[in-house]
């Protein structure tokens, strides 16, 4: 058994983890300060003895002794992050050296949940972890690319310097229940919007492409990479199957059976066009590769989400 603790642990993917955690026979502290955590994600953990929770904000230092960090605690959704940017800033960096000094001091390992918005609108498609990205350091969505930038930086030098056992994955659009129907993401969009019968808002053209992971393969491959062996990363955890927001919203419609129209406005600032993963180097060093088709994630994920907006 090993003490874990996984920051951002209320949220989406941290609830989710916890649950994997706790099912292999761990301990698990979570932290999380439900600015975008809910209490309800994790209401099901609350009475097993192996699980604690902590209401905490990351950029405050906390002194607890474990074995393994999960540092998830970031808003991750552009209406979230963009609402603070400051403070989304300041949990990125201050979270990053908090969650490090941590395992310094406990020597502990611990996992960055990175982002593929380190890769900003991209040049080169798909993207490999060789590639450094093209990021506006002065956009609107700055706060989190370059916060997200900057916390990989911290803990590879963490791990040149201090011998920190650092593991770094960037996490391409994930999905599932326990998304925040309000977040603003397109997949909770877009559904909530079609069981509504509500028009089905695309920005821009609708050409632009995003990849889908199913929460499930994603908490999987960052499982394996924390309890991998000699590799730090920077990888890519993310589903290598690209499809255009038309091509997502016509799915949707279809299995919902909704009667939604299609309507178009302006593209948001810095936007990408293009995401998809190359994802060879986990297939290599963790022996993963996600398993769920976008049609069957998204019939899970509806199924929730009638649940919850019912």
């Amino acid at each position: 058994m090993k003490r874990i603790l996984v920051t951002g642990g209320a949220g989406f993917l941290g609830s989710h983890l916890c649950d994997k955690l706790i099912q292999k026979g761990n301990e698990v502290i979570c932290v999380d300060n439900l600015f975008t955590g809910k209490k309800e994600n994790i209401r099901h953990l609350l009475s097993n003895p192996y699980f604690e929770f902590i209401r905490h904000d990351v950029t405050e230092p906390l002194y607890v002794e474990v074995d393994q960090i999960y540092n998830l605690a970031c808003p991750a959704s552009p209406p979230h992050y963009q609402y603070n940017p400051i403070k989304t800033a300041k949990t990125s960096v201050y979270g990053a050296m908090n969650m490090l000094g941590l395992a310094k001091r406990v020597n502990a390992r611990i996992l960055q949940a990175s982002t593929s918005e380190v890769y900003g609108d991209p040049e080169i498609h798909p993207q490999p972890e060789g590639y450094k990205g093209c990021v506006n350091p002065i956009g609107i969505r700055s706060c989190y690319d370059e916060g997200k930038r900057m916390a990989e930086t911290l803990f590879l030098d963490y791990h040149r310097q201090n011998h920190v056992d650092i593991k770094v994955i960037r996490i391409f659009n994930t999905y599932g229940p326990r998304m925040d129907p309000n977040d603003g993401r397109v997949i909770s969009n877009f559904i909530v919007q079609a069981l509504k019968g509500e028009d089905i808002t695309i920005y821009g053209d609708g050409r632009q492409t995003r990849s889908f992971c199913y929460v499930d393969d994603l908490i999987e491959g960052m499982y394996r990479m924390m309890n991998s062996e000699g590799f730090t990363g920077p990888v890519n955890i993310g589903n290598p199957g690209e499809f255009t927001m038309l091509e997502l919203a016509d799915k949707i419609i279809e299995l919902t059976g909704s009667e939604s129209r299609i309507t178009y406005l302006p593209l948001p600032s810095d936007d990408p066009a293009q995401r998809r993963p190359v994802i060879e180097l986990a297939k290599e060093k963790l022996d993963w590769e996600p398993e769920i088709a976008l049609e069957e994630g998204l019939r899970k994920t509806i199924e929730y989400f009638r649940r919850v907006t019912s």
